[in-house]
């Protein structure tokens, strides 16, 4: 088995709130992150695929492809833009990164057809990520 991986960066912001709480268990839970204009990370994506080198190719993915997929299923979406509003498989989700790293997995599984997704990695910060392997 191998794992071919595919990282790209992009620009967002968003507000951890949860509508069903109230203000200060916002604040609480939340602290800056709460800040009701939001804030802002450059994020760092990575996105693995595992699977058998198909011997016609050498390839497991070809790696146009696989940066195909991601920047028309998920860069485009959400470069620049704002998870609250702007992002169309963030709608009506708390945008933590645990959940955006999810929201990525749905939106790229069914579409990488040579190999399987594996995982998806989202930098927040340098120190800060997460790996989500579906479930």
């Amino acid at each position: 088995m191998l794992y071919v991986t595919r990282r790209e960066v992009f620009s967002a912001s968003h507000r951890l709130t949860n509508p069903d709480l109230t203000d200060n268990e916002n604040v609480d839970i939340y602290d800056k992150c709460n800040n009701p204009y939001g804030h802002g990370h450059n994020y760092t994506l990575e996105i693995v695929v595992a699977g058998d080198i198909n011997p016609k190719t050498g390839y497991v993915i070809d790696l146009k492809k696989l940066k195909k997929i991601i920047k028309t299923k998920i860069i485009s979406k959400v470069d620049h833009r704002h998870f609250n509003y702007e992002v169309d498989f963030m709608q009506g989700i708390i945008p933590t990164t645990e959940n955006i790293a999810v929201g990525i997995w749905n939106e790229l599984v069914n579409e990488i057809k040579e190999g399987r997704l594996y995982s998806v990695k989202l930098l927040e910060t340098e120190n800060n990520y997460i790996e989500y392997k579906g479930g």
